[in-house]
């Protein structure tokens, strides 16, 4: 879990990634600590080294937008890890309520109306809000289909399932958070990384290393049990009445082996919904025959 100080903490953890030769600095050999200095620091974003410590140590919470801004471009911070860092030196800034654990239902039924692609809906947190049936497909080696999160890092079959573990967690602990700074009241975010920081190490490393970067388009390396590898376009759209929660598609170009994956996919999908209703009738039938 995160300590009350969480923009000191988050400032040395960014200012271990920087090496002073990425800044032009002179390097005068080896270290005790990997990346810049708090005097380096504070010599590149102009301000005092005094002034700089203090914040990194929590006695000063009320730093400017100039000086927040003179410290993003020391440390090299891109687009998102800036913006993580405005929200944690100005907790106003971007500031949202917790968000919410219901899926509409016309989001459900917009996913069911996908029959040719994976769609599912998930939180803030990451748990799976919703799923069609090529969702559920993709994902059924899982023990349990509930939190992205908990099926990276505490499902053993996600190190078989992903066809890059290492790059997919990263991902996963960046993207979770880009959402802790958004939503800095979300229980369910904070339980998530509770559970995780006492159950897996590999978390608590990438957790440490506090790297800002909310996933919106990417390629995605499965290795499905039944369809083989799987290479797909991931891509998440924001839903503007569930401030949040987030669609997200995979999608692969017509003729590709990726395509041909999802055709497959798509018939293993429909086989199972096939089972699901026959088991269903069997067991009605079975109710209905012991009554007469």
């Amino acid at each position: 879990m995160d300590s009350e100080n969480k923009l000191g903490d988050y400032l040395r953890a960014r200012r271990a990634l920087v090496r002073v030769q990425d800044v032009g600095l002179p390097d005068d050999g080896p270290r005790r600590v990997p990346g810049l200095r708090r005097d380096e620091v504070a010599l590149l974003a102009g301000v005092s080294t005094d002034y700089y410590m203090r914040l990194e140590q929590g006695r000063e919470r009320h730093p400017s937008d100039q000086v927040l801004r003179s410290i993003a471009r020391a440390l090299q911070l891109d687009d998102d890890a800036a913006a993580h860092l405005f929200r944690l030196g100005l907790p106003v800034f971007g500031a949202r309520a917790a968000t919410s654990l219901t899926a509409a239902p016309e989001l459900v039924r917009l996913m069911d109306g996908m029959p040719d692609v994976p769609a599912f809906l998930v939180s803030a947190a990451q748990d799976i809000l919703g799923a069609n049936a090529m969702a559920r497909e993709l994902y059924r080696g899982f023990a349990r289909y509930d939190n992205l999160l908990r099926m990276i890092f505490l499902d053993p079959y996600a190190r078989s399932f992903y066809g890059d573990w290492d790059a997919a967690s990263r991902l996963a602990v960046s993207n979770l958070r880009a959402s802790s700074s958004q939503f800095p009241a979300d229980e369910h975010i904070e339980r998530i990384v509770g559970e995780l920081s006492l159950r897996s190490p590999a978390f608590v490393n990438l957790w440490a290393r506090y790297e800002v970067r909310p996933r919106t388009s990417e390629v995605k390396h499965f290795v499905h049990p039944r369809v083989g590898e799987l290479r797909l376009h991931f891509e998440t759209f924001a839903v503007a009445s569930a401030p949040g929660q987030h669609l997200s598609v995979y999608s692969a170009e017509p003729g590709s082996a990726g395509h041909d994956g999802l055709v497959l996919l798509r018939r293993l999908a429909e086989q199972a919904a096939t089972d699901a209703e026959n088991s269903a009738s069997e067991q009605a039938f079975k109710k209905g025959d012991t009554r007469s």
